[in-house]
């Protein structure tokens, strides 16, 4: 997925209208521990703590301007996807429906539900979640806003521009960077970001080992379903892959690892949800790999409830 410059400056002016640049911290705890130079990139401190608010900032901005008669959007998700679609959505007036499974994560449902969105729970998975999108968006004739698009990856590729041109100025170009997998937006967006600061950094893209399409995809050379039994990783619990996604997986990943939220709070005090941790817990698990060399982590997001962050910290 390419985007030239011009695209990547419109999102930084869509996105930075709405908020701030996020910060890239390099943590001597987390760096001693893995036995390098590590590098954070804290898309927990955006307005909806998870990097998703950049991706629904770009297209609803691109929605109205190029379809005004749209009033109003659905989509599903388990909870980043949807907070940054009714953020975007209020942004410029439009009515949100949006459509979790069974089983959501209270904090988030009551997040969304803050923002104005019309929340509806359907299904046992995110898939069934969306599907049942797709049947709301042709019974009562609303646009359906997709998990993965090229808007939305374009709005996300200012996150990774920003920590690749922090790096820069630093004088420190990331060896590897570690990016969890949902359905691939984060994932497209940081390889879009790798082309447009001209760096050679390798990707890893990192799947929970309870929701292993991607990881399956990438060994098949095609899109394949898994099933998803992640609890604690539900920014990540996708059975389905999208093919396009997949392709481009192919094409710029180096590795794809499995599923260490104590660690970032204990080292930093950040408080990062499942799938937010999930890329520091692929660098742990390839500490080998990298030792003395610089890597960067991008925790994507700390939307966990309170009760099973409780947990989380207890069990430690």
């Amino acid at each position: 997925m390419n985007f030239t410059r011009e695209d990547i400056e419109a999102a930084q002016r869509t996105v930075y209208a709405a908020m701030p640049p996020t910060p890239q911290y390099a943590w001597p705890q987390l760096g001693a521990r893995l036995g390098c130079r590590l590098w954070a990139k804290h898309e927990n401190h955006t307005p909806l703590g998870a990097f998703k608010v950049r991706g629904g900032l770009t297209y609803m901005e691109a929605l109205v301007r190029e379809r005004p008669e749209v009033r109003h959007v659905v989509s599903a998700t388990r909870g980043n996807h949807g907070q940054s679609i009714g953020f975007a959505a209020a942004r410029h007036g439009l009515a949100a429906t949006i459509v979790v499974p069974h089983g959501n994560s209270v904090e988030k449902n009551a997040a969304m539900r803050a923002l104005g969105v019309q929340l509806v729970e359907h299904g046992d998975d995110f898939q069934a979640a969306s599907e049942h999108a797709a049947v709301l968006a042709t019974v009562q004739g609303l646009h359906r806003v997709p998990s993965f698009a090229r808007d939305l990856v374009r709005g996300v590729a200012t996150a990774y521009v920003e920590f690749f041109e922090a790096l820069q100025r630093a004088g420190e170009v990331p060896n590897v960077l570690f990016v969890p997998i949902g359905l691939g937006s984060g994932f497209a967006a940081a390889a879009a970001a790798r082309r447009h600061c001209d760096v050679r950094t390798k990707l890893i893209g990192v799947v929970s080992s309870h929701a292993t399409a991607y990881r399956d995809s990438l060994r098949a050379g095609r899109p394949v379903e898994a099933p998803v039994t992640t609890l604690l990783a539900d920014g990540m619990a996708c059975r389905t892959p999208v093919p396009e996604s997949v392709e481009l997986l192919l094409r710029e990943a180096d590795d794809v690892v499995a599923t260490a939220m104590r660690i970032l709070f204990t080292d930093t005090h950040n408080v990062a949800e499942g799938a937010g941790a999930a890329a520091l817990a692929a660098a742990l698990q390839q500490r080998e790999r990298w030792q003395g060399k610089t890597v960067g982590v991008a925790l994507t997001g700390g939307n966990v409830d309170a009760e099973v962050y409780a947990r989380v910290l207890a069990a430690g």
